[in-house]
């Protein structure tokens, strides 16, 4: 099971309120039922290729509305090769548009009233629907986290989209092929659109996962960090050491003041050490206690008198 559909799962086994259910029901509706015009009158036709959302619209327009709905199964022979379960609503489907204000005296809406999405509760159910019905999220596990809600209506993706807004979940529009999407891609902001409608076993398992791939990430960062450190501290190393062997042949180590005498000895003794680690040394060893940032001067004079005897 992916887990998209385990949200869905989860979205369509929550209670309503009448209020929030008609506005999960609008949502639902305007982006998966197409309306047919017969000698009986006006049907509703709601196609779902999930069959948790078929179930989910099936009992809401059953229960809000007490219609009689007809419920098939079409076996795609194209490319998945999914069912596409069809709801058919052959009667008060004029009724139930109106009540969820797909259709008014203005004709057909791109979307519901802010009187109706007033309530926060409604607001939330709504994308939920919207989520039903057009909504998928890859799994934390994933390379790249992603949530969308694609619709083949502008006018309704740019309202999801500042429904989201009103949420603080930054949404982005695009237009992908015949659809308009509506798409979060930060981890903290999909984590909090999947509370908000009522995914809370998901919030769970979604956090749960990004934290552990978060933190073998910082591990892997931490590691990289540390790896660098030590190749660069070799590579210093090797070439303080050249810089040694340059004095060491032309005058000697024992000509050099004692400081000095010592930070070469101590790279000598140390040749991939880092600069706190010859300090150490210096302490251990000579009882001499010296900083990083003076080991370091220390080293560059050296690098100093080596390059004046390379010019020789």
């Amino acid at each position: 099971m992916s887990f998209t559909t385990e949200v869905k799962s989860e979205i369509a086994a929550n209670e309503l309120h009448p209020c929030c259910m008609k506005a999960e029901l609008s949502a639902v509706l305007q982006m998966c039922s197409t309306m047919n015009f017969t000698s009986d009158g006006v049907h509703l036709t709601i196609k779902t290729e999930n069959p948790t959302t078929a179930k989910r619209i099936y009992k809401l327009v059953k229960e809000r509305y007490d219609v009689t709905t007809r419920l098939s199964v079409i076996k795609k022979m194209k490319l998945k090769k999914n069912n596409i379960y069809v709801i058919r609503v052959e009667n008060k489907a004029m009724e139930i548009l109106k009540d969820l204000e797909i259709f008014t005296e203005k004709g057909l809406q791109a979307h519901p009233s802010s009187r109706m999405l007033r309530k926060e509760c409604c607001a939330r159910a709504y994308l939920a629907g919207a989520f039903l019905a057009g909504g998928s999220v890859n799994s934390p596990n994933k390379a790249n986290y992603h949530l969308e809600i694609s619709t083949n209506n502008e006018g309704l993706a740019k309202f999801i989209q500042k429904l989201m807004n009103r949420f603080d979940l930054p949404a982005k529009y695009i237009k992908r092929r015949n659809q308009d999407v509506i798409y979060l891609k930060a981890s903290d902001k999909i984590g909090d659109f999947l509370r908000y409608i009522g995914a809370s076993d998901a919030v769970f398992t979604f956090e749960d996962s990004r934290i552990q791939r978060d933190f073998m990430n910082s591990l892997t960062r931490l590691d990289n960090c540390e790896l660098a450190n030590e190749m660069k501290s070799m590579a210093a190393g090797k070439k303080q050491l050249e810089d040694i062997q340059w004095i060491e042949n032309y005058r000697g180590l024992e000509a050099l003041p004692e400081k000095l005498q010592h930070a070469a000895y101590a790279r000598k003794e140390l040749p991939e050490a880092s600069l706190l680690e010859l300090c150490d040394y210096c302490a251990d060893v000579y009882d001499e206690t010296i900083s990083k940032s003076g080991m370091k001067h220390r080293l560059a004079k050296l690098k100093e008198m080596a390059d004046q005897y390379r010019k020789v």
